[in-house]
């Protein structure tokens, strides 16, 4: 049990850590190119919230389950619109 939370600590504390150097790397390098600060900030935002459902979508269509996959989608859009 002790173990489980130790894992759990250590995963979110290098969740949050490679959280931060995606982002300052990512505006690092857009603003290199010459981007607006606010459109680096969406795309960073979007890709951000986006990347899990793309992840359980991909995953849930390999194992032969699209519904999973459709409902995901059409979950996250639905509150992202609401």
């Amino acid at each position: 049990m002790l173990l489980s939370f130790i894992a759990i600590a250590v995963g979110l504390t290098l969740l949050v850590w490679s959280a931060g150097k995606f982002v300052e790397g990512s505006a690092a390098t857009a603003g290199y190119f010459g981007m607006p600060p606010l459109l680096i900030g969406m795309v960073v935002v979007g890709f951000g919230t986006s990347a899990p459902e793309m992840v359980v979508s991909a995953l849930s269509a390999t194992q032969g389950n699209p519904g999973l996959a459709l409902g995901n989608a059409y979950g996250s859009n639905i509150t992202n619109i609401a």
